[in-house]
């Protein structure tokens, strides 16, 4: 009787209506670690708890069974399965001695007919309880969902250092040698150092991937054709010792772009890249610009297999991939974010008989170009 007194769910029951119900109570005492119903058993009725402690879980796949919850004393368990009318969706055992008031699902049924506040309180706790619920499930899909993130950013670093880690090592290799040349030696140096500056490169754009939208994003305004022809200066040597050959259709037009130089140069490194490991070596990759008002479009196509239909909608979500046995496919999303950043804009097609595509466009400056220069990678 005192169980139900205290129980939140009776709570609003007058004298009357509490001794009615405890008549129909049944007094029922488990022994730690006994079941006090299974998954698949009949809802037969509500269990209030006097004294002790309940566990309830669920199997949440063929081999795991996952705690949903523990029922003190003065709460209650089982009502789902009365309300609904359907079998047990939980198991139930108890984790110290228990005394239970257990109350058959007819005489509840009954009780609330009779009873507009009972039915109240039961929705209102039962409402309750399924925002706890949802509560801790979401948490714990987001964090499953961290970890899985976490995972998947940390093999996509890993991936994506280890070609400017392979040239350094092999440089330094070479500049270690025996009767190695002064020559040699300064151009295994000056590759060390553009593959340094190439990490960092990488590693500010990892880091900026995961920070709040640029609210003060700066751009100098720079000269397009000077900008890509000292890009491919840079990238043509590279790609030729992969066996790529880099061809230009046309020229790059001779207007003023807004620019972050070193920044927009990952865009062209990561497209290319993707486009040799696509290839898998021995291929081109094709170059071609061409002006509209008040913009300057840069097509970048490769001689491989194409996007695969199924992902060419989503290619720039975060680690969706194509082409690369090991690859997340987060640098495509960095790309779209710089370029976006630069207020410009990317896509990906494929037509027949051509490799993937990769068009994006950048708007053209009013104001006079900063001056020549040579990219730096």
């Amino acid at each position: 009787m005192a169980g139900l007194e205290r129980s939140k769910l009776f709570s609003s029951l007058n004298d009357e209506e509490i001794g009615a119900l405890g008549a129909s109570c049944q007094e029922r005492r488990f022994s730690a670690g006994e079941q006090i119903f299974r998954e698949g058993d009949s809802g037969d009725g509500v269990y209030v708890v006097n004294e002790g402690l309940v566990q309830i879980s669920a199997l949440v796949s063929p081999t795991e069974r996952r705690v949903l919850s523990r029922i003190k004393p003065g709460d209650f368990f089982g009502e789902m399965a009365v309300l609904d009318g359907e079998p047990r969706s939980g198991s139930a055992i108890a984790e110290q001695a228990t005394l239970l008031c257990f109350i058959p699902r007819e005489k509840l049924l009954d009780l609330i007919e009779k009873s507009p506040r009972l039915a109240v309180g039961l929705v209102r706790e039962f409402s309750l309880r399924m925002r706890d619920f949802n509560r801790q499930y979401i948490q714990e899909v987001l964090q499953a969902e961290r970890l899985t993130l976490v995972g998947r950013f940390a093999r996509s670093i890993v991936h994506d250092f280890k070609n400017p880690l392979n040239i350094i090592g092999l440089a330094a290799e070479l500049m270690n040698m025996e009767k190695v040349s002064p020559e040699m030696r300064a151009t295994g140096s000056e590759r060390i150092r553009k593959q340094v500056d190439r990490l960092n490169n990488m590693i500010s754009e990892l880091l900026e991937f995961t920070r709040a939208p640029h609210q003060d994003f700066v751009l100098g305004s720079f000269n397009f054709a000077q900008y890509i022809t000292g890009v491919l200066a840079d990238l043509q040597p590279e790609l030729e010792d992969k066996g790529v050959k880099v061809v230009l259709r046309n020229a790059p037009p001779d207007v003023s772009v807004p620019l972050d130089p070193k920044r927009f140069l990952h865009v062209f490194t990561n497209l290319t890249h993707n486009a040799v490991d696509a290839m898998e070596g021995d291929g081109q990759i094709i170059f071609s610009f061409e002006l509209k008002p008040g913009e300057v479009l840069t097509e970048i196509e490769d001689t491989g297999q194409g996007i695969p239909a199924e992902i060419v909608n989503r290619l720039f979500e975060p680690f969706a991939t194509f082409g690369k046995a090991k690859g997340s496919g987060l640098g495509l999303s960095i790309c779209k974010k710089i370029i976006e950043d630069h207020r410009g804009w990317i896509r990906a097609r494929n037509e027949p008989g051509r490799g993937a595509i990769f068009t994006f466009g950048l708007p053209v400056s009013e104001t006079a170009p900063s001056g020549s220069f040579r990219a730096v990678s």
